[in-house]
């Protein structure tokens, strides 16, 4: 099919897969801050999670599965081409400088790649050092389980770094989508890249916030 082997096709298909990762994290985000909430919001919310039918949470996680290989997977071959020489355009042609996140979204994709793969290791499958006493546990202590892993500076150093790639990736991603589907124009697109690094931001803040205010004492257990 034209749209698996063409350019823009593929820009097509990583754009729409895109798309569907960012309503994730905006969806996830609202969840993670019920932990603000106390101890009976977050776990409230893990157990309503962990309640829903076996085949809608396989379904989910089949489907976020094949987003994340397929942007991946098209997001590789595209760079291998733009940088062998054969740089294609956008739906819209939009002459703009190239900006440090753009420049390195294979980087910042790959470095979200190894969070996300950290991530789930210590929050699903519970097989790091520091979350070892919940692993049994199913959902169990969702709480206690986020406090005591951001009590530690590394961990939470290493969560804030990667929202601090996930915003670079984003303020590029984002404004990328419209000129992939051909929703832009020289008039319309600074406004749709401030607005994508404010969606950005407002997104880092909101993630950042968590293991922040857990280190520093704000958010107890």
């Amino acid at each position: 099919m034209q749209l698996f082997t063409s350019s823009i096709g593929r820009k097509i298909l990583m754009a729409i897969t895109g798309l569907g990762m960012v309503m994730f994290v905006i969806v996830h985000l609202l969840g993670n801050s019920s932990i603000f909430a106390g101890p009976g919001g977050l776990n409230t919310y893990a157990e309503h999670l962990h309640s829903m039918p076996l085949p809608i949470i396989a379904g989910f996680r089949i489907a976020m599965l094949v987003f994340i290989c397929v942007h991946i997977w098209f997001g590789i071959q595209l760079t291998i081409e733009n940088r062998g020489g054969r740089p294609q355009q956008y739906a819209v042609k939009a002459c703009q400088k190239a900006s440090f996140a753009s420049e390195n979204m294979i980087w910042t994709g790959a470095l979200l790649l190894l969070f996300i793969v950290y991530h789930l290791l210590q929050f699903t499958f519970r097989v790091t050092p520091e979350v070892a006493g919940f692993a049994g546990q199913m959902p169990g202590n969702v709480f206690g389980m986020v406090v005591t892993s951001f009590k530690n500076f590394f961990i939470t150093f290493i969560y804030a770094g990667a929202m601090v790639t996930l915003f670079l990736h984003l303020t590029h991603g984002i404004q990328s989508f419209f000129q992939t589907m051909g929703w832009s124009n020289d008039c319309v697109q600074p406004g749709i890249t401030k607005t994508g690094t404010l969606v950005a931001l407002i997104l880092f803040l909101g993630y950042v916030a968590i293991p922040l205010t857990i280190f520093a004492g704000i958010l107890k257990g």
